[in-house]
């Protein structure tokens, strides 16, 4: 994997801070405005992924006009005004695409913009009509392909998910100049501006988001596309240094989130190349953040794995990187990562210590600092990890209580999650003895395998069912072995 290549260039011309709206926030931090943006969003069935730092770059004014899908619920959360009363530019100045003629050349920073071809017009006229649609059912489909910003600004990455195979993906860098028989042939690459790094940062979240509701079995193959795009962005270079630092950070996450799903549907081998590949452009680039979360993924996948020595020294080297990031969740999740190594170890009083200090750091509360990926790490992940390590440890019900309360405080939009939490406590029941109990949450996860496809919820079911194959004659288990009998066997 080639360095940037980072030359002095024309600089880009700073956006104009939105000052609208920024007073419409008020006295609300970023992370609470997000919260609301999110809250909104159900209101009105939408699916957004909002954060603090997608309201961070619109008011510095990095995001001209929002996608249809934010444009609703901010129309919804200000009622009565326009998106330009909310200190947008309006759509038409952002969508336009203008052909430019042969052997022309783009200013240095200004993003790429491509031929206005027929097909491109087709594609765009076909987008904007699936935007005004009212079926609810491809929503989270399109949810996918959207960015934040400008929707032409990441057309390569929207081609990677909806593609397939080492051909179409490298057909699909064709756009950006980056075609992999060109670069091979020694002819000069384009390099990459601010409009590939957006849409190389919004392809990590539409990821997670798909993961949260979706599971991970039937996203991996998609995803593998737009990581080769991503490391064929940092060999074709940036103009810029910051650029350059933002494609190495995009492309580690991404390695990180391929990685993850990966790891959730199974392929532990494919998962641990994709971790080290992350790690490696953490350290290429000096980025201890990313180096702290490819280390953390490391420690769950050798912990899933059967290595919980490994677990631990990994899990330790992750809270080393973090400890100068001043995220007290991100040390809280890092030692739980310690905790479910040293319960594979069965050190009781090592696993015990990790637990107290998870749990220390959770209650100093969110910050500015927390990275934008621990969206997910809330007071449900954190009970739903200590019921982990208490079953590895053998407690059965005290795993059992920390699994009800994360299925209990798990917010149902996260589906997978649920089904998650769900399925560990079911397993826990059934081997603390209370196989009507477990043969009920059986239940309720195989009501929500219709959303999501995750290896790992598959194989806990099966295990808990091999337990309840002695108590078939209570009715409740014999209900629920029959409809998980009934399943599908997962490719």
């Amino acid at each position: 994997m080639a360095s940037s290549t980072v030359t002095s260039a024309q600089p880009e011309r700073p956006p104009r801070p939105n000052l609208a709206f920024r007073r419409l926030r008020g006295k609300r931090s970023p992370a609470e405005f997000a919260a609301a943006v999110r809250r909104a969003a159900r209101e009105i069935g939408e699916r957004v992924s909002c954060d603090a730092r997608y309201v961070g770059r619109v008011e510095a004014g990095e995001i001209r006009c929002p996608n249809y899908a934010y444009e609703r619920v901010f129309l919804h959360m200000f009622p009565g005004r326009t998106l330009t009363d909310l200190g947008f530019a309006p759509r038409s100045s952002v969508r336009g695409r203008q052909a430019r003629g042969a052997g022309e050349s783009w200013e240095a920073g200004e993003p790429y913009k491509t031929h206005d071809t027929r097909d491109d017009r087709d594609n765009r006229d076909n987008r904007d009509n699936r935007d005004t649609r009212t079926d609810r059912d491809d929503r989270h489909t399109q949810d996918l392909y959207e960015t934040h910003d400008n929707n032409e600004e990441s057309d390569v990455l929207r081609r990677a998910f909806m593609t397939s195979g080492a051909t179409v993906a490298a057909a699909s860098l064709g756009p950006l100049g980056l075609a992999l028989d060109a670069a091979a042939a020694g002819r000069p690459t384009r390099r990459a501006g601010t409009g590939e790094a957006g849409a190389l940062e919004e392809a990590v979240r539409r990821i997670r988001l798909l993961d949260d509701r979706h599971g991970a079995d039937g996203l991996y193959r998609r995803a593998a596309a737009p990581l080769r795009t991503a490391y064929a962005l940092l060999d074709a270079g940036a103009s810029r240094q910051a650029t350059a630092d933002r494609l190495y950070t995009g492309a580690g996450e991404l390695a990180i989130s391929v990685g993850w799903l990966a790891h959730d549907s199974g392929r532990f081998d494919d998962a641990r190349s994709h971790y080290a590949e992350a790690l490696a452009t953490a350290r290429m680039n000096g980025d201890a953040g990313l180096e702290a979360h490819a280390f953390c993924n490391m420690a769950f996948l050798a912990r899933d794995a059967g290595r919980p020595r490994e677990a631990v020294r990994a899990a330790q080297a992750a809270q080393r990187a973090a400890r100068p990031l001043g995220s007290d969740r991100l040390m809280s999740l890092l030692s739980l990562r310690e905790a479910g190594g040293w319960a594979g170890l069965a050190d009781r009083v090592g696993c015990e210590q990790a637990l107290v200090r998870a749990q220390t750091f959770y209650g100093r509360g969110p910050s500015e600092t927390d990275p934008e990926w621990m969206s997910f790490y809330g007071e449900a992940e954190l009970e739903g990890l200590e019921a982990q390590c208490w079953s590895t440890l053998g407690d059965w019900p005290r795993a059992a209580r920390h699994a009800r309360r994360a299925a209990d405080l798990q917010d149902p939009h996260f589906t997978r999650n649920l089904a998650l939490y769900s399925a560990e406590l079911a397993d826990d029941l059934a081997r603390g003895g209370r196989p009507d109990e477990a043969a009920g949450a059986g239940l309720r996860v195989l009501d929500l395998l219709g959303e999501v496809q995750s290896s790992r919820i598959h194989t806990m079911l099966a295990g808990t069912t091999r337990v309840l194959l002695p108590h078939r004659r209570s009715p409740t288990v014999s209900t629920f072995l029959d409809r998980h009998g009934a399943l599908p066997r997962p490719a």
